[in-house]
This record gives C-alpha cells, sequence and structure tokens, in this order.
C-alpha cells in the first residue's frame, strides 16, 4: 500500500537526495541538503511497492511544502519539488501524491496548492492540468549578483 512520510533523518534524506536531483540536476548535492535548515521547508516521500508486504516499499517519489501567503493565492501550499523517480514514471504515483499533497493542504486550511514549472516543459503541464490544476500566468525572476 503506499505511504507518504515526512523526511527528516539524515537516511531519509540519503535516500531522497538522488531523486530530488532529477530535477535539480544543475545543483550540487550539498546545496540541494542544504533545504533542509530551511524554516518553513518539509520534505515528504512517496513509497510504493509490494502491497503484501509493507517492508518492501521503496521511496518513489518526493515533494517539498511549505505554506505560504500571496496576494494571488493567499494561503496556499507551495510546491517547491516534485519529482516521481525516472524508473517509476507513468505508474500513477505522481497522480496519487498531488492528491496526497492536496489532503496535506486541506488540513492547513490552504485555499489553493500550487507550483511552478518550467516554461516550456509540455509534459509537466499536460500532467499537472491532468490532474485538476490550471496554468495561471508566468513565473518572472531577476538573478541578482
Amino acid at each position: 500500500m503506499p505511504t507518504v512520510e515526512r523526511l527528516t533523518s539524515d537516511e531519509q534524506w540519503d535516500e531522497a537526495v538522488p531523486i530530488l536531483r532529477q530535477l535539480w540536476s544543475h545543483e550540487d548535492e550539498d546545496f540541494v541538503r542544504s533545504w533542509r535548515d530551511e524554516a518553513d521547508y518539509e520534505l515528504y516521500g512517496y513509497y510504493a511497492g509490494d502491497e503484501s508486504d509493507d517492508t518492501d516499499c521503496e521511496l518513489v517519489a518526493v515533494a517539498g511544502l511549505s505554506v505560504q501567503r500571496v496576494l494571488h493565492h493567499r494561503r496556499h501550499a507551495w510546491v517547491h519539488d516534485f519529482v516521481v523517480d525516472e524508473a517509476h514514471r507513468g505508474e500513477g504515483h505522481g497522480a496519487t501524491l498531488l492528491a496526497w499533497i492536496e489532503n496535506w493542504a486541506e488540513r492547513r486550511e490552504c485555499e489553493y496548492v500550487a507550483l511552478a514549472a518550467v516554461l516550456d516543459n509540455e509534459e509537466a503541464r499536460e500532467f499537472y492540468e491532468a490532474n485538476g490544476m490550471e496554468t495561471w500566468g508566468y513565473v518572472v525572476e531577476a538573478k541578482l549578483e
């Protein structure tokens, strides 16, 4: 049976970082690990495997979450990271984890779940829209030197 749990231990992060780096491949491992020290950032792991044996579950996806407030989304769950391990994509884990995130957000009295995706990543956009999310605007940024 798939389960989701907050990842807090060194061992859990050791297992999660390679999956996170599938999204953040341009960042070094130490930088990715430093997110653990961010006050509002929580990393969750989605475990799936043999339904007859709970001990045979493996980490197949991760999601970094926080609760934030901004003008458009008011109180919302911000999805910093959402990564299904490449070996397990297309198996339905992403949709299940996204539904779990929506429940997580509702329990925290959020009005929305929001995230940013790379502009030309049509596969991600199609996935999110197929799972009930809508594209709303753009993320605009400036790198500070």
